[in-house]
C-alpha cells in the first residue's frame, strides 16, 4: 500500500505531529508512504530527518502548486490513496482531481461545520471516507451535512513515555526557575481566544490567596500574549506567571507541573493534554467539545464546566491538597491513553481505513 499524504501546514501542531507518526508507523507496517508539504514546514523537515520520502511545493499559491504536484506524483501510477491531513490539502487534493484516480480520504480535526458553498460540499463528497479525530467532531461533521456513511473515528494517538525521574523533574524545574516547594501549574497551546489562558491567570490570582507561592507555565505563543500579559500584570500575578512562549521539547515543560490545565473551548481533541496525562500529570479540562472523550471525570482527570474560576480554583485544590488524589489521577490518566489514545492505536486505525477505501479486507 503506498498511500500520499498531503499537508501544507508550515508550522508545528497537533495535526502535523499526527501525520508524522502516521507516516513513520506506515513504513514500521511495510508501507511506502509519501508526503507533500510546503517549502520550509516543520513537517517536511522531521519527516526527511525519518527516511521519508517528501516532495516538496512553493508556499506561494501553494494549494495550486500542490495540486499540480498530486497530478506529477500520482502519474506513474504508485500511488493507490491520496490522504489530506488539513484544509489547504484538502483543496489542492479536490482541485488535482486526485479522488478520480484512487481514493480520497479527508482528516476532520475541527469542530465547525462543513462550509455550505457548492466547493465545500464538492470536495466532502469526492472523499471516499471522511476521517474525525473524536465522536463530537464526527456529529459536527454529519449534521452540517457530511455523508454519515462515509465518516470514520479514529482518536489521535501520543508516544507513551518513560515516567519522569525526581532528577528530571528537579532540573525542569531549575530551567524555569520554580522552586520545589512553589505549586506549578502549566498549559501548553497557542495563546488564541478560544483556548482559554486568560482563565488560569484569573484562577491563578485567586489561588494564590491559599497558596502564595503558586505559578503558572504558559508554553506557546500567539496574538493573544501581549494581552494575557497585561491581564497578568493587571491582577498582580506578573511574577508568577511564565511565558515560556514555544518550546520544542514539551516534555520540559511537564516534567515541571504539579498539574496540567487545558482551558479550551472548541477543542476537537487535544495532543498536549494526552501528552501531559502518559506522563502521568494530574490533568484538568473544561468539559467542552470533545475533552469528555479523554478524561473520565474523577478518575483519569477533573472536567470543569467551563470558564467559572470558582469550579477551576476547587479542582486545582483538590489536587494540591490531596496527595493520594493526584497520584491516583495522574497513574489513571496514563492507563487511559496507553489503552485508548496510543500512536500505534492510531496508526492501526487510518491503515483500517485506508484498507476500507481500497476494497482490502484485513488478512488478504
Amino acid at each position: 500500500m503506498i498511500p500520499l499524504v498531503v499537508d501544507l501546514e508550515t508550522a508545528w501542531r497537533g495535526g502535523q505531529n499526527q501525520a508524522l507518526l502516521l507516516l513513520k508507523g506506515m513504513y514500521e507496517h511495510g508501507h511506502a508512504a509519501e508526503l507533500i508539504t510546503t517549502k520550509g514546514s516543520s513537517l517536511g523537515h522531521r519527516a526527511g530527518q525519518n527516511g521519508i520520502c517528501v516532495h516538496y511545493v512553493s508556499r506561494k499559491m501553494k494549494r495550486w502548486a500542490a495540486a499540480r504536484k498530486i497530478r506529477e506524483v500520482m502519474r506513474d501510477g504508485r500511488i493507490e490513496l491520496v490522504h489530506a491531513n488539513e484544509a489547504h490539502a484538502v483543496t489542492a487534493a479536490w482541485l488535482a482531481g486526485s479522488h478520480r484516480r484512487a481514493p480520497l480520504v479527508i482528516s476532520r480535526r475541527v469542530g465547525y461545520p462543513l462550509g455550505k458553498n457548492w466547493i465545500s460540499r464538492a470536495k466532502y463528497a469526492a472523499a471516499a471516507r471522511i476521517v474525525a479525530n473524536s465522536k463530537w467532531v464526527a456529529e459536527q461533521a454529519a449534521n452540517s451535512g457530511a455523508q454519515r456513511e462515509k465518516l470514520t473515528v479514529v482518536y489521535e494517538g501520543t508516544e507513551i513515555p518513560a515516567k519522569f525521574t525526581p532528577e528530571k523533574r528537579r532540573a525542569a524545574r531549575a530551567r524555569w526557575k520554580v522552586a520545589e516547594n512553589e505549586p506549578l501549574l502549566g498549559c501548553v497551546g497557542v495563546l488564541l481566544p478560544d483556548k482559554g489562558q486568560e482563565w488560569l491567570i484569573r484562577s491563578l490570582a485567586e489561588l494564590r490567596k491559599e497558596f502564595p507561592g503558586a505559578k503558572l507555565l504558559l508554553a506557546g505563543d500567539g496574538v493573544c500574549r501581549a494581552q494575557l500579559e497585561a491581564l497578568a500584570k493587571k491582577l498582580g500575578v506578573s511574577n508568577a506567571v511564565i511565558f515560556a512562549g514555544f518550546v520544542k521539547d514539551v516534555e520540559n515543560v511537564c516534567a515541571a507541573l504539579d498539574v496540567f490545565l487545558l482551558p479550551s473551548f472548541f477543542e476537537a481533541l487535544n495532543n498536549s493534554l494526552m501528552a501531559a496525562m502518559a506522563y502521568e500529570i494530574p490533568s484538568i479540562a473544561f468539559n467542552l467539545g470533545a475533552l469528555g472523550e479523554i478524561i473520565e471525570n474523577g478518575k483519569s482527570g477533573l472536567l470543569v464546566s467551563g470558564p467559572n474560576v470558582t469550579e477551576i480554583c476547587a479542582a486545582v485544590r483538590a489536587v494540591l491538597v490531596n496527595r493520594a488524589l493526584a497520584k491516583e489521577l495522574g497513574e489513571a490518566g496514563r492507563r487511559r491513553v496507553e489503552e485508548n489514545f496510543t500512536a500505534a492505536r492510531m496508526v492501526d486505525g487510518m491503515i483500517r481505513v485506508y484498507e476500507e477505501a481500497l476494497g482490502i479486507e484485513r488478512g488478504s
